[in-house]
């Protein structure tokens, strides 16, 4: 038993840590109307972890990995910047466009890898039950210092900051839980709860919490994949969330009549 929890809450901890920042950018990403943006930037950070993995880099440079998938992701994010300003019309096939060069592009890189399976299967799905506290302390400062900036300065999502931030945030999480669970965090709670007017990013939260920890239960309980079951898991418990909430609005619209 206590096995299982020193297993299960370094990586309960790891998805709290992501719900915290995902949930504000996972309404900036609707408010946008670029919903895969997070797929493409969490795809692009991959493929530098990629380049990490099929080169030198990490037996000479300290952090490679975290480093080199940051900056692969920021210059990501300043490619879409450029998109919104100068192709809006076209923004969404373009981000597309960029999401299938960058997942290939590791798909080439690791066509002639022995590991290169596992590897890909690691930057999808993540590894986020092999998680540990010492693997986590540089997410926890990273992450606290972006949601200071987020709660002090909330203008700077409305603007070319918030590229920068959700870069550096999805760097972070695809090091922690992998490509699938960043998109499905960030657009799930908010796709679920993004009609509310009071108390949405409450609900969202807990929507993505309790996910996290149900989901993690059960994988651990049946023995199936973390990232994926977590991910069924958020979709079921979105769906409940947005039911309860169309039932509450229309109650409520028929008691106001």
């Amino acid at each position: 038993m206590f096995e299982l929890i020193d297993i299960l809450l370094p990586a309960l901890v790891a998805g709290l840590l992501v719900v915290s920042t995902h949930v504000p950018l996972g309404y900036q990403v609707l408010k946008r109307g670029i919903i895969f943006i997070d797929l493409a930037i969490a795809q692009i950070a991959g493929l530098g972890a990629v380049v990490v993995a099929t080169t030198e880099l990490g037996h000479h440079l300290p952090g490679a990995s975290f480093i080199v998938a940051a900056i692969f992701a920021m210059s990501g994010a300043g490619i879409i910047a450029l998109f919104e300003k100068y192709a809006k019309h076209h923004l969404e096939a373009l981000i597309g466009c960029l999401y299938v060069l960058s997942a290939t592009g590791a798909f080439l890189l690791l066509a002639n890898d022995p590991h290169g399976g596992d590897l890909l299967k690691q930057v999808l799905s993540g590894q986020i039950l092999w998680v540990t506290f010492a693997d986590l302390y540089v997410h926890m400062l990273l992450y606290a210092l972006l949601l200071l900036l987020i709660v002090a300065k909330p203008m700077l999502l409305s603007g070319k900051w918030f590229y920068l931030i959700f870069a550096i945030a999805i760097t972070s999480s695809v090091q922690m839980v992998g490509v699938f669970l960043v998109f499905s965090t960030l657009i799930i709670p908010a796709l679920a709860t993004v009609q509310l007017l009071k108390y949405k990013h409450r609900i969202a939260y807990g929507l993505g919490c309790t996910s996290y920890l149900v989901g993690l239960i059960i994988s651990a309980q049946y023995d199936l994949p973390s990232g994926s079951t977590i991910v069924w898991t958020l979709a079921f418990v979105a769906l409940f969330v947005s039911l309860m909430i169309t039932k509450f609005t229309r109650l409520n619209s028929k008691f106001h009549k």
